[in-house]
């Protein structure tokens, strides 16, 4: 690095020397815009780029980066967002842009033109940055591979931060939901001091987004709302037990010996409650599943997840000698989240490698020796949830940031040129520590051999072979929460640990200019190298990857790979101020990438910009793209998930209930006739499905991926009729098709890919209980699996009305709208679409009324989500919350056409005459409450682990107030 800065003094100093400096006027500033490498005066792209002001941060009343780029109408919802609590990856409390509905890994994030931090899933971090510090957000919705490499599929989000400040500014915020949660809280200090010579500007920011419970709202206190308040309760917190089988499992079936019964115990379903005598086997009853002897688990969920950031933030500019500058950036944040679900649901075989069951010489087995008589006893298959000890997982995560970048301007032939040589450093660092999962091997000590010793006490071992009372304590499990000792679960409870971390390198040189004039303008031309080093890994606890603990056990991803690039790009004017063509200018760019752990690729570009009249800008693009395997992609050790789903043929509530052709592949299967996939607690799953009884195998890398292909293609104009001064009307055009996509699988997309579209190849990863038809294991990684499609329209207008007597009056809008969004999940698959289905709206709006009028203003936003089609409570045998039973949608028969949905908000500002501004204003002003979606809740693949809301909407009508102080 040491040695590039060198050589790149010289030549400038050369240069300098050799090259006349231009006298007279000074010339225009020449700057970068987002979507080119090569610096000009007119701004004007011939790629659609959405900007966001400061200005426009402050008066939406959110806090963090991700919040406000999600609600652009560009973009879908998250693949997992706060409500996502039962996520098990690293990235869960961050957030995460979905451009397009494309996935936020095909979208490449930069902070100043720079590539920012990525996990070694390949995802960024959004809240990461520091709203406080932010100019503007250019939001490229184009695909721009050529210009800066994988990634930049769907599109490129720059974040430009704030070049420099002369004072001080300091901001307090402070939010909340009407109901009293979701406290959001943010603060900021930002200082700058400097001249055009030298300037610095420093900011510390904290920001707060407080934690929503499921249970604080009616409608999501349930899993299925209060309509069907029951129909999710899963395992419950009182001994079920039954003999065991010779295969392992639980015998339930009579006629071979066998019963399933639960303990005797007051209470409902909320666990509160105390049981009887445990010991006493006249204290069980036949368990049927009954309100009483299962629980609620949504009580003990977030519904949306707190997490609170600390960041430190830093820039400089040094004027040196030779027209060179020296330009650098530092950033250090920290972010702390938290997730809450309920207690574990334990069962002898919640480790199946490591049954744990309640041995016939334990003092509290009911069936035991102790209490049958000596020889009689027999060991117990047991399942209860834990709720006196929920499951809680503490995530922090720390990274870093710095950049540093020499560069300067010279001239050849009187032509403006300009050279950088950089640095750039990223590193996401962090740790989980997960509490609420038993050890499996105190477990087994504990509810292994035990007697009551001469003192009274229960103590694990035998009166002829004791174990010290320090060293195990039994444990009466089956009597439920009302017998729970704190020793006790002390002893069997385990503290999960967890370490993940990434770091991406990156040198770069670029050199950029005009090469010489045509009659209608100068040839510009950029180029440069890049040079760049990946590295991830994800170490669980050794504890947690040994198989001994209920903990999710998961293998170690470690892996690294290195890039190497050259790219070039070149601006030709082609026609300027000739009849129809004011301007015609065409844009070419390419990008050669060799990735040591796959091999090389090239990606083009070709754009194209037209003034008929000076008052019509038409534009057009195609662009070759591409997204490399993550470290994630092709190393990932992977790791056991509990998945939330619905078999397909599930006999009352699945597809084959009312699709022949699916019933026929289920019974192909070897799935009996009336099956009915069952949950947690050993009952028939709802409508809407249920988390598996036994953990799935998720997320293994795999080294042989290759990357995505993509080919983007856009087409539109901006029009600013000169005759209505302040208008501008845009429409642009898109298509994006990817090729080859990498993706990691969820539960439903397996099971309906295998019974509903009759993808046979994933059948392959489903293993069935051959005598109960109950899905036992399912296995889901990363593959290259077909091609996806995305085509719509973006329509943009402003109009900003001359001053007033009355004020100055302003109004925007941007429109998305989604004609086709298509699937294959392989390359012999047929097309799907998705369009129109949740969560892919065919239309999102945004329109905003601005005002201002001496020290006042005020901005009324309104949001707009067009209709969808999401899944029904049942279509057979008789439709329930189901508008058209006949209907056919992705995942078969039936579906509940939702209305389309309006969310207002309010933001007034008063300009204080101390240099101040105090702005207040109500999110969801008009106080839309959730509706019930189906299709939200994760056993559907959506984004809500603890219910059937979408998360990324509104709850609840939300105040807040935020103080800016200048000084």
């Amino acid at each position: 690095m040491q040695q590039r800065t060198k050589i790149a003094v010289a030549v400038a100093v050369a240069l300098q020397s050799m090259m006349s400096i231009a006298q007279a006027q000074e010339a225009p500033q020449r700057v970068e815009i987002t979507g080119s490498r090569i610096r000009q005066v007119d701004l004007e792209t011939a790629q659609p780029v959405q900007v966001v002001t400061q200005e426009q941060i402050q008066k939406s009343g959110l806090v963090t980066v991700g919040d406000i780029v999600n609600q652009l109408s560009s973009v879908g919802t998250p693949a997992f967002s706060r409500g996502s609590v039962l996520t098990s990856n690293r990235e869960q409390g961050g957030q995460y842009i979905n451009m397009r509905n494309l996935g936020a890994q095909r979208l490449l994030v930069l902070v100043n033109g720079k590539r920012w931090t990525a996990s070694a899933a390949g995802f960024t971090d959004m809240s990461t940055v520091p709203s406080a510090l932010i100019e503007r957000i250019d939001v490229l919705k184009d695909g721009a591979s050529s210009i800066y490499g994988s990634d930049a599929i769907a599109g490129v989000v720059n974040i430009i931060l704030k070049k420099s400040m002369q004072g001080g500014s300091a901001s307090a915020y402070v939010g909340e939901n009407q109901l009293g949660d979701g406290r959001n809280r943010d603060f900021s200090v930002t200082y700058g001091a400097g001249d055009d010579k030298a300037s610095m500007l420093f900011g510390i920011t904290h920001t707060q987004q407080g934690e929503v419970w499921a249970k604080s709202r009616p409608l999501t206190a349930f899993t299925n709302g209060w309509a069907h308040y029951n129909a999710g309760f899963g395992g419950g917190p009182w001994g079920r037990i039954t003999p065991v089988a010779a295969n392992g499992g639980s015998n339930t079936t009579a006629s071979a010996g066998g019963f399933n019964r639960i303990i005797n115990h007051t209470g409902t379903f909320d666990g509160v409650g105390t049981s009887a005598d445990s010991r006493n086997p006249n204290n069980y009853h036949a368990y049927t599943g009954a309100d009483a002897d299962v629980f609620n688990s949504t009580q003990q969920m977030h519904l949306l997840s707190p997490n609170k950031l600390t960041s430190i933030f830093t820039k400089g500019e040094l004027e040196l000698p030779y027209g060179m500058r020296l330009t650098t950036t530092g950033m250090y944040a920290v972010r702390d989240s938290s997730r809450a679900v309920a207690g574990y649901p334990l069962s002898s075989t919640s480790q199946s490698k490591y049954p744990v069951y309640i041995d016939k010489d334990n003092w509290y087995n009911p069936y035991g020796n102790a209490v049958a008589g000596a020889g009689k006893g027999i060991d117990l298959f047991f399942a209860r949830r834990t709720i006196e000890v929920p499951r809680v997982t503490d995530n922090t995560n720390r990274t870093l940031h710095l950049d540093a970048a020499l560069e300067g301007d010279f001239e050849i032939r009187s032509l403006p040129w300009n050279w950088s040589v950089a640095y750039n450093y990223n590193k996401v660092e962090g740790s989980n520590t997960s509490f609420g999962n038993l050890n499996l091997l105190n477990l087994k000590k504990a509810l292994g051999p035990s007697f009551r010793n001469a003192s009274g006490v229960v103590q694990c071992g035998t009166a002829t072979s004791p174990i010290p009372l320090a060293e195990c304590v039994p444990w009466d499990v089956l009597g439920g929460p009302s017998t729970s000792t704190p020793e006790a679960l002390k002893y069997v409870m385990s503290v999960g640990q967890g370490t993940y971390g990434s770091t991406i390198s990156n040198a770069n040189a670029d050199l950029s200019g005009e090469i010489f004039m045509l009659p209608a303008g100068a040839v510009g031309l950029a180029g440069g190298l890049e040079y760049r080093t990946v590295r991830g890994v994800d170490r669980p606890g050794q504890f947690e990857q040994s198989g001994y603990s209920t903990d999710l056990a998961g293998g170690t991803t470690i892996g690294r790979f290195t890039v190497r690039e050259a790219y070039l790009e070149t601006t030709i004017p082609l026609l300027k101020g000739v009849t129809m063509a004011e301007l015609l200018s065409l844009n070419l760019a390419s990008r050669y990438s060799d990735y040591s752990n796959f091999g090389s690729t090239t990606n083009s570009k070709a754009s194209l910009m037209w003034k008929p009249i000076k008052d019509m800008l038409v534009r057009g693009t195609w662009a070759e793209g591409f997204r490399a395997p993550t470290v994630s992609d092709s190393f990932g050790g992977g790791s056991q998930s509990f998945d939330n789903y619905l078999d397909a043929c599930d006999s009352l509530h699945g597809a084959a209930a009312t699709d022949t052709a699916v019933k026929a592949r289920c019974t192909a299967a070897g799935v009996p006739v009336n099956f009915r996939q069952v949950n947690q607690a050993g009952t028939p799953v709802p409508a809407g499905g249920a988390q598996t009884p036994t953990p799935f195998q998720s997320g293994a890398g795999a080294s042989n991926l290759t990357p995505e292909t993509a080919v983007t293609r856009t087409a539109g104009f901006v029009y600013n009729p000169s005759f209505v001064p302040g208008l501008t009307v845009g429409l642009d055009w898109f298509k994006i098709r990817i090729n080859n996509r990498i993706t990691g699988i969820t539960a439903p997309f397996v099971i309906n890919q295998c019974y509903v579209q009759g993808v046979t190849s994933f059948c392959d990863a489903i293993k069935r209980d051959p005598l109960t038809g109950q899905i036992v294991m399912l296995t889901r990684g990363n593959g290259n699996l077909g091609a996806m499609e995305t085509e719509g329209y973006d329509l943009s207008l402003g109009y900003r009305m001359r001053r007033t007597a009355y004020g100055q009056f302003a109004f925007r809008t941007e429109s998305t709208y989604v004609d086709s969004w298509r699937l294959k999940s392989s390359n012999t698959a047929n097309w799907v679409e998705y369009a129109g289905e949740f969560d892919i709206f065919k239309w999102k709006s945004n329109v905003a009324f601005d005002w201002s009028m001496g020290n006042w203003s005020a901005t009324l936003s309104n949001r707009f989500y067009g209709s969808q089609k999401n899944r029904c409570w049942a279509v057979s045998p008789t439709p329930v919350e189901c508008s058209n039973p006949t209907g056919k949608a992705t995942w078969g028969t039936g579906y509940n056409k939702h209305k389309e949905m309006w969310y207002s908000d309010l933001s007034i500002g008063y300009a204080l005459p101390w240099n101040a501004k105090l702005l207040v204003g109500a999110n969801n002003l008009f106080k839309r409450g959730p509706i019930t979606n189906y299709s939200a809740g994760s056993a559907a693949g959506g984004p809500n682990a603890s219910g059937t809301t979408n998360p990324e909407l509104p709850l609840d009508r939300f105040f807040y107030v935020r103080y800016n102080q200048n000084f």
